[in-house]
């Protein structure tokens, strides 16, 4: 049987808030990070999901979040 040794890299523990590994550069986004090729209508969307994201710390959101962005863009049924 072969022994792997651990690699000599220090470990990181990314659940420790003080660890710099535990902060993002910067925030991912749930969709693509450029919004050139969308239509003016919907790289406004996409900008206002993107602000409540950052806003509230969120990675991904709920339908029920997507509807309020839309709605405060001022879309209605």
């Amino acid at each position: 049987m072969t022994t792997l040794s651990p690699p000599d890299v220090p470990f990181v523990d990314r659940r420790n808030p003080d660890s710099q590994a535990a902060r993002p550069a910067r925030e991912r986004r749930q969709f693509a990070n450029s919004h050139e090729e969308l239509s003016p209508e919907a790289r406004e969307l996409a900008m206002a999901i993107d602000h409540y994201k950052l806003v509230h710390r969120r990675r991904f959101i709920t339908f029920e979040e997507m509807l309020s962005v839309v709605k405060s863009l001022g879309y209605h049924k």
